[in-house]
């Protein structure tokens, strides 16, 4: 818990912060964020390629959470607001860098698969993990995965350095804090 913490409480003491959310993520609500995201990205002048980058992996980070958070609130209504899910998600930037952070309660299982697919990224080059990307393009989605299985392989693509992860200890319910950064 302490990478996104810290981080972000040294940010905002400089007022490097871009965007910060902290609460319940549904679809509508990422969209809501994603106007902000591209308008904020616009105004401190990234350019073109990091914007698309910046957006693409903010994306994932926060459909990541809508999947994956164990932190979870079912409400009564249509099923597209049926549930949300806890999390928070952080962009800043200092001298022409971009730091996106992203946190959220997992299960144990999930936290395992997260750790084992994070570790073997870190391992890649960045000609691996785009080759690694156009393969599982074209394969089946894996059965575990609620997504096409992309969401980390398209943050690590885009991002200049390896992706940097953590995870508190496990709480009494059997989950762990999951703290992610992509730097572009």
């Amino acid at each position: 818990m302490s990478l996104h913490w810290e981080y972000f409480c040294q940010c905002a003491e400089r007022r490097d912060v871009i965007f910060y959310y902290v609460g319940y993520f549904s679809q509508n609500i990422i969209a809501a964020m994603a106007d902000a995201v591209k308008m904020r990205v616009e105004y401190v002048g990234a350019a073109s390629m990091t914007r698309r980058k910046l957006f693409s992996s903010f994306i994932e980070m926060t459909q990541n959470i809508i999947h994956y958070s164990a932190d979870a609130y079912e409400a009564v209504g249509p099923a597209e607001h049926a549930a949300m899910r806890h999390g928070s998600v952080c962009i800043s930037t200092k001298d022409d860098r971009y730091y996106l952070h992203c946190a959220n309660p997992v299960q144990i299982d999930v936290a395992n698969r997260l750790r084992e697919k994070l570790q073997y990224l870190r391992t890649l080059t960045n000609d691996e993990i785009k080759r690694e990307y156009k393969e599982t393009l074209r394969a089946e989605t894996p059965e575990e995965s609620k997504g096409a299985g992309l969401g980390l392989l398209t943050m690590a693509r885009d991002a200049s350095e390896p992706l940097e992860f953590e995870f508190g200890p496990a709480n009494a319910s059997g989950n762990t804090m999951f703290c992610l950064k992509a730097t572009i």
